[in-house]
């Protein structure tokens, strides 16, 4: 993200992920048109992604987002845990707490509803390029009609199922796969598999990491 000395000296360097040419070409005449900063680069391949921020130094990463998928949540991981100085705007048809929550929780330092007017998408960039979180008019109703209805935040990592989510309390609380498999009723075979899949999803690289974000997020005695 720019810092305050540089802020307006130079326009936004913006990098678009997205995997269909027709939207990506779109997106960028759009951005274009608002002169709200410089598209420095184009990519359709998410896995492109590091080495790409890296060599063009964007300000904002613009991601497009709607089908609760996984691997977009692992790259927004990527970009902000290995290019901190890069923010990260979700595109989004949805604006339900839970996908909110979801890119957020990731990394991400904002969304923007993909039916929003260009003036809105480039105040948008132009926010968390400054290192400010910012929602769209629509998906910020609906965060606030999800506290509205449940007063409380949802459980953390949306992206596991609820027995995944049971699984990675007990890691968090130290619980070995043979003691897992005893509280839940499962076989150590089974526990491994959650696990594999726990691990794929927080792109994490064993249980010792599991359980420090477990535990950062609440879960676990």
């Amino acid at each position: 993200m720019r810092g305050a000395g540089d802020a307006s000296t130079r326009p936004v360097r913006i990098l678009l992920v997205n995997d269909h040419p027709v939207f990506l070409a779109g997106l960028r005449a759009l951005l274009e048109a608002t002169a709200v900063g410089e598209v420095v680069g184009d990519l359709t391949n998410g896995t492109d992604i590091i080495p790409a921020a890296r060599r063009l130094r964007p300000d904002v990463v613009i991601f497009d987002f709607d089908d609760d998928d996984n691997d977009v949540l692992m790259l927004i991981r990527r970009i902000s845990r290995e290019c901190p100085q890069t923010a990260v705007l979700v595109l989004t048809r949805r604006h339900d707490y839970r996908t909110v929550a979801a890119v957020v929780r990731a990394g991400a330092r904002g969304c923007a509803f993909k039916a929003a007017r260009p003036g809105d998408l480039a105040r948008a960039v132009e926010a968390v390029s400054r290192g400010e979180v910012i929602f769209g008019a629509h998906v910020a109703d609906g965060v606030l009609r999800h506290f509205d209805a449940a007063g409380a935040e949802q459980p953390p990592f949306p992206e596991l199922t609820e027995r995944e989510r049971v699984v990675l309390c007990l890691v968090a609380d130290g619980y070995s796969t043979a003691a897992i498999a005893g509280e839940l009723a499962l076989t150590t075979k089974t526990v491994r598999n959650y696990l594999s899949k726990i691990f794929a999803k927080l792109e994490v690289r064993d249980r010792a990491e599991a359980a420090v974000i477990a535990r950062r997020a609440g879960l676990g005695g």
